[in-house]
């Protein structure tokens, strides 16, 4: 079975691992994309450790979890949003106000949503975590 979107491959095999109660989780294959969205996964404490294993082909990352997660997963389509917008997907995708990140591809790189409101730049939506 062909991999279509491996972004939502990695975060579902995330959640899967998170609700079984598991440690660790192996995601593969591994792409920059990938280890963006697991960087600031890691900076707001839903995951713990994450390396990157070479394994001669797509390589795989290694992601300790923390039981930290409700619930995550792509947004698909990848909407694009107006730096004054964020609020509306904010409503739609995260439970309540100041609970759970969305992460957004901007041209200054992959961020938070509330990063990119700091900065002042819209994007497109990649993904939500709570």
């Amino acid at each position: 079975m062909p991999l279509l979107d491996p972004l939502a491959d990695a975060l579902s095999n995330i959640m899967n691992h998170e609700l079984a109660g598991k440690k660790t989780v192996i995601i593969k294959p591994a792409s920059k994309l990938i280890g963006e969205v697991l960087k600031i996964m890691l900076q707001e404490g839903y995951i713990g450790e994450f390396e990157y294993i070479d394994d001669g082909r797509a390589g795989k990352f290694r992601v300790q979890l923390l039981g930290r997660i409700n619930k995550c997963g792509v947004i698909k389509p990848r909407f694009p949003v107006k730096k004054k917008d964020f609020e509306k997907w904010e409503k739609r995708y995260l439970p309540a106000h100041d609970i759970g990140i969305l992460i957004v591809s901007t041209p200054q790189g992959v961020m938070t949503h509330k990063e990119a409101i700091k900065r002042g730049i819209g994007g497109r939506l990649l993904a939500y975590v709570y």
